[in-house]
């Protein structure tokens, strides 16, 4: 489990958005997955997707790492933001945007 912790700290640090999803962004597994992909393309968001269906000691790493019990996990600039209900409202009241703006991160939408 810890090599899963060092990918994942590795993973967030490299990347300054990281979506953790059940699936991939050209095919999300899972509702939550797809509407946490939907906003970020929505909005132009460069990311990097990472299936936590691939590995079963990634899938739990994530849970601990974040302390987040649910997938998927957003990351920007080594930040935990939340899953899918969190950047949904975020979304929806502009704060994600914003947050984008305040953290450097270029949207192309």
């Amino acid at each position: 489990m810890s090599d899963a912790i060092e990918s994942i700290r590795r993973t967030v640090a490299e990347n300054d958005v990281v979506l953790f999803m059940k699936g991939t962004a050209d095919q999300p597994q899972c509702g939550f997955s797809n509407q946490v992909v939907r906003i970020l393309d929505h909005l132009g968001v460069d990311y990097n997707d990472v299936n936590v269906l691939a590995d079963d000691d990634l899938r739990q790493g994530v849970k601990e790492f974040a302390n987040w019990p649910t997938v998927p996990q957003l990351y920007v600039k080594g930040e935990f933001i939340g899953g899918c209900d969190i950047v949904r409202e975020m979304f929806q009241t502009g704060e994600l945007k914003t947050l984008f703006a305040d953290k450097g991160v270029a949207l192309t939408a």
